[in-house]
């Protein structure tokens, strides 16, 4: 290991590193508020320490992201410079409007461009479900 390795991190400067987030502040904000678990544990302070192999669970956008730190850059460097810093754990990404989408949240799914169901399809569908519960 290298004189210039770094051991530990600040959560915000490492999340900041791995591109998760566009501007430390942002970061920081995210980590303050309570929304960033560590190895489990919620988290309200910016300045607590990442270790190599802690577990770093947050929200980004509709999706939920676990990592797992592997190592620290000394500044925030490219995308692919970035992806070393950590191994994703995420679960996969449904997209919207696809039927493994509608599984997922129980609502119905359309084909798109089908329009709104008619009367005699909503009554056949109701008709449907009640058979099935």
């Amino acid at each position: 290991m290298g004189a210039d390795e770094i051991y530990e991190q600040r959560v915000d400067i490492y999340l900041w590193h791995a591109r998760f987030f566009k501007t430390r502040s942002i970061s920081s904000k995210k980590a303050r508020s309570g929304k960033i678990r560590l190895n489990g544990v919620l988290i309200k302070k910016s300045s607590l320490l990442v270790r190599p192999d802690d577990m770093l669970t947050f929200s980004q956008g509709d999706h939920i992201r676990v990592i797992k730190v592997l190592k620290f850059g000394q500044r925030r460097g490219s995308a692919p410079e970035a992806v070393l810093l950590y191994e994703d754990h995420s679960p996969p990404i449904i997209k919207r409007g696809t039927p493994a989408a509608a599984l997922n949240t129980g609502a119905a799914f359309r084909e798109k461009g089908t329009g709104r169901p008619t009367k005699q399809e909503r009554r056949a569908l109701d008709k449907f479900i009640d058979d099935h519960s």
